[in-house]
């Protein structure tokens, strides 16, 4: 069954720690008159840009900046940036999508006002809504008008420009309007004319960080994406809550007939004592060795996820159990879920699916535009603890370690051979989503992002104002 949901995570303050006219950039020592500033610009929804929040964590915390964020609302962003109070948000007048109403003759010029539009908006903030920074950090993708905005607002403001590449914006434009395009011609020439005009510039992986070097003539520092601290395997005790919460809407799904069904469960959508997952004995709560094992994933909804590898793979999965359990598609099923909820235990478990949540294993479906980026996605799943099985691209594999920590596949049918493989005998039995999972909590336990920051992006970010400065 498939339910969209949404996660929660525990809250996170800081105090302010940036209350010093005097700034430690790594070895040298820069005296300020005044408190230094970062200002970080997302041209898009703010809480749905983690890793940018998460540089405004650093630049206020690790670097002791006050940090002013420019972006989109929409969605909330993390509580340990709200509370801040280092961390001043900023927030525009977002471009209304044009109606589809309209003459298509006056697609193009809808498509062309909208940059000019966000260019204005965006040097209004950046040169008069926030005090003058020491530096911009701009994410990119998008890249137009972004870049240029920001390289503008810069030299007004005689403030040191640095890139976090997350992507190429003109991989991502092709997908929608044709590699071969010439509105993708003309992007690719801004992002890259601008993208060499940067002061400093990061990437998320070697791939990208080679192909700005010899294709781009920009030299990037790898800043690779890892969990922060409140990312973190869940216990037993918060499953359980958060089960008894989701309750009402695991116990009435869409179908029929399947895993969940209340009348077949015996579980109350208020029952506070029993989910699919836990139960409450006393004062002790217990995982029922009969649970379906929980599958979660992710996604931005773009075209670069293709979810129908996932549903195709859960059809197959749940075919070849029937087949090796000697079934047919033509047996009564109650008498199968009668016999689960009576506690009976199968060889191979049903499989609940989840957009996003937590989980006993994590799917990754992101394919990359430019097959040069890393799914956060997968880097927040290794934070909890979460094996993960991949869709396979060039440079995935800097990310997930075959069978060390995850698994990677190509088709449908390989995912569905995998969720066989790593589910048989399960929850106890199932030795290879052990190991994997292991391997999940040492990569998640071994990094975090402020050590990464720490080591790879304030040295950077110090050089770059410093030099800027002087």
């Amino acid at each position: 069954m498939l339910q969209g949901v949404s996660g929660t995570y525990p809250a996170v303050s800081a105090a302010c720690p940036c209350r010093t006219p005097v700034r430690h950039w790594g070895k040298k020592e820069v005296k300020m008159g005044k408190r230094g500033r970062a200002c970080v610009v997302v041209l898009g929804d703010l809480g749905r840009s983690p890793r940018m929040q998460y540089h405004a964590l650093s630049l206020a915390r690790q670097a002791s900046l006050d940090v002013d964020i420019v972006a989109y609302g929409g969605s909330e962003p993390h509580s340990a940036v709200i509370e801040n109070e280092c961390i001043h948000i900023h927030t525009m007048i977002q471009w209304q999508k044009y109606s589809h109403s309209l003459p298509k003759i006056l697609y193009p010029l809808m498509l062309l006002l909208k940059p000019i539009i966000q260019l204005v908006i965006l040097l209004w903030f950046l040169c008069f809504k926030v005090p003058p920074p020491d530096a911009f950090i701009v994410q990119n993708p998008p890249s137009v008008p972004t870049l240029v905005a920001v390289k503008w607002a810069s030299s007004l403001r005689k403030s040191a420009f640095i890139v976090d590449w997350h992507n190429f914006g003109y991989t991502l434009l092709g997908l929608s309007v044709g590699r071969s395009s010439p509105f993708v011609s003309i992007y690719h020439w801004f992002e890259k004319h601008y993208g060499q005009m940067a002061n400093g510039s990061l990437c998320v992986t070697r791939a990208m960080q080679h192909e700005l070097a010899q294709n781009w003539g920009i030299r990037a520092t790898v800043l690779y994406d890892q969990p922060p601290e409140f990312f973190c395997p869940t216990s037993l005790q918060e499953k359980h809550k958060l089960f008894s919460r989701l309750n009402r809407y695991l116990c009435h799904p869409l179908g029929v007939r399947d895993c969940v069904t209340a009348t077949t469960t015996g579980i109350g959508a208020d029952d506070q004592n029993e989910t699919l997952f836990t139960t409450l004995v006393d004062t002790d709560i217990l995982l029922k060795p009969n649970r379906p094992a929980l599958v979660v994933s992710s996604t931005s909804w773009t075209p670069d996820e293709d979810f129908g590898i996932l549903l195709e793979a859960a059809v197959m999965y749940d075919r070849r159990v029937a087949a090796l359990l000697d079934e047919n598609d033509s047996a009564d099923e109650g008498v199968l879920w009668k016999e689960i909820s009576g506690g009976k235990q199968y060889l191979y478990p049903r499989l609940l699916f989840i957009i996003t949540g937590s989980a006993d294993l994590g799917v990754c479906l992101h394919t990359s535009s430019s097959g040069l980026d890393l799914p956060m996605k997968v880097v927040d799943m290794f934070g909890c603890g979460l094996p993960v099985c991949a869709v396979s691209y060039s440079c995935i594999d800097e990310l997930v370690k075959v069978e060390k920590n995850g698994l990677l596949f190509s088709l449908s049918s390989e995912l569905a051979d995998e969720l066989l493989m790593l589910f048989r005998g399960f929850p106890n039995e199932c030795d290879a989503l052990k190991s994997l999972k292991n391997g999940a909590l040492e990569t998640g336990s071994s990094a975090r992002w402020a050590a990464e920051w720490e080591e790879h992006a304030k040295p950077l970010i110090s050089e770059v104002i410093s030099r800027n400065l002087n």
